[in-house]
């Protein structure tokens, strides 16, 4: 179905979109929390309806995210950035309903503009690594993310009603609990003096073998003891496998083995990849030699690091063969780039009713003006 369509293109999956928002939905449910969508993570907000309808609002990072919440999604808007410019946080204010400061000098700086504006926190800083990549992990060694427990300052909580924190990167529930042990440790008196308190993203709740169960436990024990409305902010836990990155190949190279070059990127349209780093999956094939026909799957930027990897086929590829990378909609959209002048991918939805449209199309015009 997908032969007449021009590559790159990002395909959204409503129906597996709609999955995973039908599993947050549940906890929901069972817990009382309320479950914000980090636009961080995924910010394709042509399905906005459809997030809307199960999710209680958006995650920001700065003002730019937290216009696309107010004027797409509707809905609660709350923001967070390590540090709030002053030409922006007036605008930031007037759109978010909750403010988090990222330190005790940022929340004194603005405290007389933000108080009567939005319900506000501050970021703590657990200090625990549970963060399987270091350069993923917001509580390492002389993380600038958030107020530690040593120079937390409780004589300048007058006006805060939240906190705040993120120690997670696409882990579980387990993971979670001892994430908690920690701030309670560490915070726990502060916290009964809130109104709330956000336990960030990272928490991979629809990923198979999740222990949504204990999630839903805590949260409820949590909010009990601590009479606190209780907020999480996934990003990948949205997006998690409901869609994917259709390309094409250009040219088959041979240099000891065969090298399809793609008309996308790895630097440029799946960046995660090479940071995180990890190995997409691709519709049909297997690993290295597992199949018949092997080739490095490669992108058509001058990085010469811009490689998907070694995949096998049960049948040899060709020049204008369709490649699917699976599972690129999430931390994809919203990292790509223009480098060396490649095209963006569109963006398009593959709709519950079995149709396909294309919502978004870039041109060269994009390019320039990024320049």
């Amino acid at each position: 179905m997908f032969k007449n369509i021009k590559t790159p293109c990002y395909v959204c999956e409503e129906t597996s979109l709609e999955k995973n928002l039908k599993i947050l939905s549940h906890v929901k449910q069972k817990s009382g929390v309320k479950i914000l969508l980090a636009l961080k993570g995924f910010a394709f907000y042509h399905l906005e309806p459809l997030v809307s309808k199960y999710l209680d609002g958006c995650c920001a990072s700065g003002l730019w995210e937290a216009k696309l919440s107010h004027e797409e999604f509707k809905k609660e808007t709350h923001t967070y950035s390590p540090a709030y410019k002053e030409d922006e946080i007036d605008e930031i204010l007037d759109l978010s309903q909750h403010v988090v400061f990222n330190s005790f000098d940022q929340w004194q700086k603005y405290k007389q503009k933000a108080i009567n504006k939005a319900s506000c926190g501050l970021r703590i800083n657990p200090q625990i690594s549970c963060s399987p990549v270091e350069l993923y992990n917001p509580c390492g060694i002389n993380s600038r993310f958030g107020i530690t427990q040593k120079e937390f300052q409780p004589d300048l909580l007058d006006g805060i009603e939240g906190l705040h924190f993120h120690a997670l990167c696409e882990q579980g529930a387990d993971e979670l609990e001892s994430v908690l042990k920690a701030v309670e440790e560490k915070f726990g008196k502060y916290i009964y003096q809130m109104k709330w308190i956000n336990f960030g993203g990272g928490h991979h709740i629809t990923k198979d073998g999740y222990d949504i169960e204990k999630l839903i436990k805590l949260i409820i024990n949590f909010q009990k003891k601590y009479s606190v409305q209780v907020y999480l902010e996934p990003g990948e836990a949205v997006g998690w496998r409901c869609g994917f990155l259709l390309c094409h190949i250009l040219d088959i190279v041979h240099n000891d083995m065969d090298i399809a070059i793609l008309d996308t990127s790895a630097e440029a349209h799946m960046p995660d990849t090479l940071a995180m780093p990890y190995r997409s999956d691709v519709r049909g094939s297997g690993l290295k030699d597992e199949k018949k026909y092997t080739y490095k799957l490669t992108g058509n930027s001058c990085l010469a690091g811009d490689i998907m990897g070694d995949y096998s086929f049960d049948e040899p590829l060709k020049i204008g063969d369709n490649i699917i990378f699976e599972d690129q909609i999430h931390y994809s959209i919203v990292k790509n780039t223009t480098f060396n002048g490649i095209k963006l991918p569109s963006l398009a939805v593959l709709k519950k009713d079995g149709s396909f449209k294309i919502v978004k199309e870039f041109d060269y015009k994009d390019y320039k003006d990024r320049n």
